[in-house]
Formats: C-alpha cells, structure tokens, sequence
C-alpha cells in the first residue's frame, strides 16, 4: 500500500453561526488545495451554530473534518482546539469570514519556509469592495495609545503597507498561517483571551520566546469582518476594552495600562465630540468606548453573551 504523504497544512475554519460565509469561505480553500504543490488538510470546528452550518461543513467535498461544539466558546480557545487537532507542519487560521484570494496559501507558506525563524504570517486583508485594510500592528503600549490620541497612529502604527514582504509585530489571525512548531512551543492560545487581542498576545508571546510575526502582501484574503459588523454592539465594545486592558495588565506594568486606558479614552472622547456634527457617525457608541475602556472590569461582554446563549438559546 502506497504511503499516504504527510500533512504540510491544516486549513483551520472557526464557524459561528454564518453558513453562507462559510461555504463561500470553503469554496475558495477548495480552489487553493487544488493549486498547492504539498498535501493539505481540511478542518472546521462550528462554534454551536444552529442555521445547518455543521451540514454544509460536513457536505463540503473539501472538508476533511468538523469538530462541533454544543456550547459556545472563545475565539482562543477554538483556534488552540484546531491547532491541536492539526496534522500539517503548517496551520492556516481562518476565520468563517475569510475568503482566500487565488495563491495565498502558497505565498504565506513560502514566506515561512524562507524565514525559518518566523512562527506566523498574516495575509493582506481587503474588504468586499477590494479596498485593503489594516491587518497588521505594532504591539500595544503607552506609545501607540498616544498616537492614536494624536490621530497619528495611521502612519505610526500601522504596519500592513508596501509591497514587500516583512516582520512586523503582530498579524490578525483572520487569515493567519502558524508554525506549528512554535504554537506547541508557547503553549497555543491564551483562553483568558475570549476574542480581541488574543492574536496579539498570541503574537507577543512568539516574540518573548524569539519567533516573529511576517506581514505577506502578496497572499490576499477578503475579509467580511461579520464579528466586527454584527449583533450586540456594546457587548463588542466591552469585550475589546476588557481585552486590551488584560493584555495591557499582562505584558506591561499597572502604570502603563492605566496610561493606556486614559489615552485611548481621551481618543474616544475626541472622536464623539466630533461625531456630533459629523454625517455618519454615532458619538453614544464612542461614548459606549470612553465608559469600557475606563472601567475596563464592569460590563457583560462577548463572553457573557456566549453563557447566556448556553444556558438559554439566546442567539449572538
């Protein structure tokens, strides 16, 4: 019997409750199996979807496998149920809103078989119209929250521009190929993290312990952002406040997540005044920023929406 060659990369998909993003999302992995010059693999895990999410997973002819989950769970923690549960060298995170552009898996996997010290690679992020957005950072702290209090931080801290292929600090993990190796290495994800920031941590850490994240301009994916644009916006909000302070609090020193948390409020505060005479902008949901990111510890966020959705069936 012919051996069965070894898995270079998982393709891992975390579903929660978008079945037509997913299948979108699954048709294009399909096309980029077919061009891969290495063996591939198919994992979903469906975040206890109920609008038939886990049949067209279990349908899709490019699906190797579906972890489902009877309860709703973080982002961290799914993204580690996947890496875990890969076979390749090489694990390419996705998001169910993440639709591969055509040579994207093979771009990031070169760019890491070139650097053999980098532990991840994070795609070119494009929104639907094809126009890019950010997609990769410096790392958090007192400096890139008072640029952003200075409406600065475009140039400063942003790091998903030009053309060339490079180390940054930290890549979203809507399109982001690990190293499995160094995800094993620093212990996978952080579940403290139920989602926002935990790809930046997850970065950080690779940092410490002497891995880099790379910025590939030339693998593409369009990204639908539903987590960003959906439901329940002020749990968002307090979720992304209470999450950028843990990680304040865990990478930096109490001074500096307070420094953090006041200049990222002044910015706020700033952006509802101007909201109030500018078209298309809310300054209540700015003012929903100031309260979280002040007081971090208060609110329900996208953590206790998950347990009400447990223990009542309320859809997020």
């Amino acid at each position: 019997m012919p051996s069965v060659p070894d898995v270079e990369v998982t393709y891992c998909v975390v579903n929660t409750q978008q079945r037509e993003l997913l299948v979108r999302g699954l048709d294009a992995i399909a096309l980029e199996r077919e061009a891969a010059p290495f063996t591939t693999e198919v994992i979903v895990l469906d975040n206890a979807s109920t609008d038939g999410s886990v049949g067209a997973a279990r349908g899709h002819a490019t699906v190797d496998r579906v972890i489902t989950r009877d309860r709703r769970t973080g982002k961290a923690e799914n993204d580690t149920a996947l890496l875990r549960a890969a076979s390749g060298r090489y694990a390419l995170l996705l998001n169910e809103d993440s639709e591969l552009l055509p040579g994207a898996t093979v771009a990031l996997h070169t760019a890491l078989e070139q650097n053999l010290r980098a532990g991840a690679a994070g795609a070119r992020l494009l929104r639907p119209g094809g126009k890019p957005q950010a997609s990769a950072w410096r790392f958090p702290g007192p400096a890139s929250a008072l640029a952003s209090a200075l409406f600065i931080h475009r140039w400063t801290t942003v790091q998903s521009r030009g053309d060339r292929t490079r180390p940054v600090d930290w890549a979203q993990s809507a399109a982001l190929l690990v190293r499995s190796q160094a995800a094993r290495e620093i212990g996978w994800f952080d579940p403290q993290f139920f989602v926002y920031s935990d790809e930046v941590d997850f970065c950080k850490r690779l940092s410490d312990a002497g891995w880099h994240t790379l910025f590939v301009p030339g693998a593409q994916a369009i990204h639908h952002e539903q987590l960003s644009t959906g439901g329940v916006p002020e749990r968002r909000i307090v979720e992304l406040s209470r999450n950028r302070d843990r990680y304040m609090r865990k990478h930096h020193s109490a001074l500096s997540a307070a420094l953090v948390r006041w200049l990222t409020a002044w910015a706020y505060g700033v952006r509802s005044v101007a909201a109030t005479v500018l078209p298309g902008h809310d300054p209540r949901r700015y003012r929903r920023h100031v309260r979280a990111t002040l007081h971090p510890d208060e609110g329900e966020g996208l953590r206790e929406a998950a347990r009400d959705y447990n223990v009542g069936g309320t859809r997020l």
